[in-house]
């Protein structure tokens, strides 16, 4: 199955225009910039498109007519942030709802659920198939494999390869001897398209995940040299999505990169996974992936998830920026891992037939 940069849905693009704010902090697109079109998967299997996203709705109450009749206009989409929660180094999971306070630009948010359990998770693995990683994959495929063995048995997990182009060599599936076969379809050759990659992985996810809790894997050895989609463009569909939280691992070691291309490619991928609420990690030789794959593999299996109804309207278009803070008795400063914030989801209508 291939991801290719087919032409994204034009309501994608509209929604997209509607809810550029004017000023945009951080990695949020600048007021002069356009979203560009979103890579989708197609072509050589069954084909899996991009999820239609709606435009924000302009009706200014919950009733607006159209046409020939009334549609009603629900804003009551819950906020939901997966949360690692530290001491230090060490990860803390024996806290409570009353130790967390959210704020959403900088106003308090009423939790509305709270949940601190071994939840089942749907793992997007994107591996890096370019020409550098061909003796790296062997060692790659057994860290990776080894993460979903350590993970929640009713995880699921699809696998994608990419170089210029990106392929999905096994849909969703918890069969570790699926993964592995799709794991090895190993041809190591062409560019890195790991932007275009990570937004069609993101958006199958959000169009085919059984699990509402979701996690990209990013494993690459460069920085990004081919994709159609630049840093911020895809940071920002992730942020629309609300989509999955990124953990990437960065094989940035050998003679193979100039100290500038590793000092760019290690800032991309930090940021996408700050960005998400994951971790970017750095090894210092291919021997240093299988603790870090175990060191993912526990961090999923240890947060904590909250949700909330902002106290702002779906209808308030631009960047909602969310901070999550945690204390508790006896603990020293906590440290909350989290994604930085989110653009709200477009409000659902439904068409009410008038009356006469």
């Amino acid at each position: 199955m291939r991801l290719c940069n087919n032409a994204v849905l034009a309501s994608f693009l509209v929604a997209a225009a509607l809810m550029l704010p004017a000023q945009q902090k951080s990695t949020a697109p600048s007021s002069g910039s356009q979203p560009a079109q979103s890579p989708s998967i197609g072509e050589d299997r069954d084909p899996v498109r991009s999820p239609d996203l709606e435009a924000p709705s302009t009706g200014a109450g919950p009733l607006a007519k159209e046409g020939g009749g009334y549609v009603i206009r629900t804003d009551v989409e819950e906020v939901v942030l997966n949360c690692t929660v530290l001491e230090g180094n060490k990860l803390v999971t024996d806290l409570k709802r009353e130790n967390f306070e959210v704020l959403e630009d900088g106003v308090k948010q009423t939790l509305l659920s709270f949940q601190h359990s071994d939840l089942p998770v749907s793992i997007a693995l994107v591996i890096d198939n370019s020409g550098s990683m061909y003796k790296k994959r062997p060692s790659v495929n057994k860290s990776a494999l080894d993460l979903v063995e350590a993970s929640n048995p009713s995880d699921e997990a699809f696998v994608v390869n990419f170089s210029d182009e990106a392929f999905i060599d096994q849909d969703f599936t918890a069969d570790v001897n699926k993964l592995r076969d799709g794991l090895s379809h190993i041809d190591s050759r062409g560019g890195t398209a790991l932007y275009d990659a990570v937004v069609a992985s993101a958006d199958k996810l959000v169009a085919d995940a059984k699990r509402p809790k979701q996690v990209l894997v990013l494993i690459t050895d460069g920085e990004d040299n081919a994709s159609t989609l630049d840093l911020e463009q895809t940071i920002r569909r992730v942020q629309e999505l609300s989509g999955p939280v990124i953990y990437s691992i960065g094989l940035l070691f050998g003679d193979e990169m100039s100290r500038a291309e590793v000092r760019h490619a290690r800032r991309a991928l930090e940021m996408l996974s700050g960005e998400t609420g994951g971790l970017a990690f750095f090894p210092k030789s291919m021997e240093d992936v299988d603790q870090i794959a175990a060191e993912v593999a526990r961090d999923i299996r240890s947060q904590y998830t909250l949700g909330y109804h902002s106290t702002k309207p779906t209808t308030e278009p631009g960047f909602r920026r969310v901070q999550v803070t945690a204390t508790a008795k006896g603990m020293d400063k906590l440290t909350v891992r989290t994604r930085t914030g989110y653009f709200p989801v477009a409000p659902k209508v439904k068409k009410v037939k008038s009356g006469g």
